[in-house]
């Protein structure tokens, strides 16, 4: 079977690629095929990994589709897989058109349009409790003092767009406010919501055909990198917990819920529901990814290998059961990751 993995300059797409050849039974010997838009990435030049590599136009240039379309026929492709956001947007749009070059497990593009834009998916289910009290702005707003009025002192700040944690801080006082918006020229509007102490959670959530499959539980406690980023968070988790709570899931499954009927969009797709707790434990969502995220090997490893069922039923295998199921893990399962390592799965009682 030949594979097409979109975007492998990030960990997200190498992260699914290894849970597919070296972590799964079913697709070890697929021919997976690379690309990216940036000649740099380290991902193309991975042999061991990916069969051909290619370096293409970014998915909003004219020529991206052209590219695309001769690498599926010049390769044979079977099936794509789409994780970059710009990509994932873009190969939704023609997959809703019906003009895609081969299979991609794709969301509905009306999700998108909520979930991409943090301050949009924040609106659509603010009255439903389920997130934090929250302020969106733009960047030139003459009016941040009615952030702090409606928020109180303490409050986190972050772009209302992208990824990795992009112009994350947490604000305690107009003029840290201020200094943030003034160092991070490139963010445009900024999402602010209220400061949550607890464990920071993401749920995984796999939908096929208007009903949910798979689903699992993981806390991301510790970041690569950490140092680096004022606010501690990079986006890719350097230390975290896997764990079973079907409460948790329940609370993801009523969101998802209720962002599919606001988009009037069928229940298919792979999401990742990020939460984060209030003091009393009570979580709050914060995110919605419409992808894998990075640490989906961990998952994989640990037994719950979502890219490999992506590829199952996209593929239409027969044996591949559609009762939902979550992953349980063995209580105390934790794993440790690094830059250019592979994770390690282990129980947290064994840490030296």
């Amino acid at each position: 079977m030949n594979i097409l993995i979109t975007g492998v300059g990030g960990p997200t797409p190498r992260s699914f690629a290894h849970s597919l050849k070296f972590i799964g039974t079913q697709y070890r010997n697929a021919q997976l095929i690379a690309t990216d838009t940036n000649r740099l990435a380290i991902g193309l030049y991975q042999s061991a990994l990916f069969s051909h590599s290619y370096v293409i136009p970014r998915a909003d240039d004219a020529t991206y589709w052209k590219v695309i379309e001769e690498i599926v026929e010049k390769h044979k492709i079977q099936a794509a897989v789409v994780l970059p956001e710009l990509e994932v947007v873009e190969w939704s749009k023609r997959a809703q058109k019906g003009e895609l070059p081969c299979k991609a497990f794709l969301p509905d593009p009306s999700i998108n349009g909520i979930l991409v834009d943090k301050a949009a998916m924040t609106e659509v289910l603010m009255e439903s409790g389920l997130v934090p009290p929250s302020v969106s702005f733009h960047r030139d707003s003459d009016k941040l003092q009615l952030i702090f009025d409606e928020l109180g002192s303490d409050f986190w700040v972050r772009s209302s767009s992208g990824t990795s944690g992009l112009g994350s801080l947490r604000i305690d006082g107009l003029e840290s406010l201020q200094n943030w918006i003034e160092i991070n020229p490139g963010v445009q509007y900024f999402l602010a919501s209220m400061f949550l102490p607890g464990r920071n959670l993401a749920c995984k959530l796999l939908y096929w055909e208007g009903k949910l499959l798979r689903a699992a539980c993981g806390e991301r406690v510790n970041y690569i990198m950490a140092k680096v980023a004022p606010s501690g968070i990079t986006g890719n988790t350097s230390f975290g917990r896997l764990f079973n709570e079907p409460e948790l899931i329940d609370v993801a499954k009523k969101t998802m819920d209720l962002v599919f009927e606001y988009a009037k969009a069928p229940q298919h797709g792979f999401f990742t529901v990020d939460l984060k707790e209030d003091s009393a434990g009570r979580p709050f969502v914060t995110e919605i990814n419409v992808r894998h995220v990075a640490f989906t090997q961990c998952f994989a490893a640990a037994g719950a290998n979502f890219a490999e069922d992506s590829l199952r039923l996209l593929m239409g295998d027969p044996s591949f059961s559609m009762d939902f199921k979550m992953y349980a893990f063995e209580p105390g399962t934790i794993f440790l990751r690094d830059v250019d390592e592979r994770p390690i799965i282990m129980n947290e009682k064994h840490l030296l």
